[in-house]
């Protein structure tokens, strides 16, 4: 039996996207695992100030627009699949703006942290462990964010169809991991951390 034969082929349960993708998420989950074990790890051992408590909010709207996308993004590749272009091409455009507006909002807060609170990356071992841990995620969200882009547009133009919802659902898988993983950070950050 060749390597070609035992892999299972398009259109099984679990097929060379499926397996690929699994294999890109547990390992992109072990970087992460790293950067908490680092952010929990020099938690309160800052010599000087601000530290998480002093500065940090709790980012209720952003949390609630990221978690809001993986409902959907499972409507829109449903619809996909089913054939309804429309709402599919709709579901994707939520997701990205959803997505977006937790991008804005992560922006916004690194601005008034970095600005008016006077945390850098460079300030003490909280704001490097934070920028990192939290830019780590957000970096992950952008490119989350430019898959979605480039399937709706090619939902709007008609070049991606139900034929493709199977691979478009792979892709959301990327999308949902983002989403938990903010789970872990959310929790690790903003509430163990302050």
């Amino acid at each position: 039996m060749t390597a070609a034969q035992a892999l299972p082929m398009e259109g099984s349960s679990w097929n060379r996207g499926r397996v690929g993708m699994a294999c890109l998420i547990f390992g992109e989950s072990t970087f992460f695992s790293i950067f908490v074990v680092a952010y929990l790890f020099y938690l309160g051992k800052s010599l000087s100030g601000p530290q998480p408590q002093d500065v940090l909010e709790f980012p209720l709207v952003a949390t609630v627009c990221l978690l809001s996308s993986s409902l959907t993004v499972v409507w829109g590749v449903r619809a996909l699949a089913a054939g309804r272009r429309w709402q599919a091409g709709l579901g994707l455009a939520l997701t990205v703006g959803l997505g977006a507006s937790f991008i804005g909002a992560t922006a916004l807060e690194w601005s008034r942290l970095i600005f008016q609170q006077g945390l850098a990356i460079d300030t003490n071992l909280f704001g490097t462990t934070f920028y990192s841990l939290v830019g780590f995620h957000a970096a992950h969200v952008i490119l989350g964010l430019m898959m979605l882009s480039g399937i709706g547009v090619g939902v709007a133009a008609g070049k991606v169809t139900a034929q493709h919802a199977e691979r478009v659902e792979i892709v959301s898988w990327y999308w949902h991991f983002v989403d938990a993983v903010w789970l872990v950070v959310l929790t690790t950050v903003y509430v163990v951390g302050v």
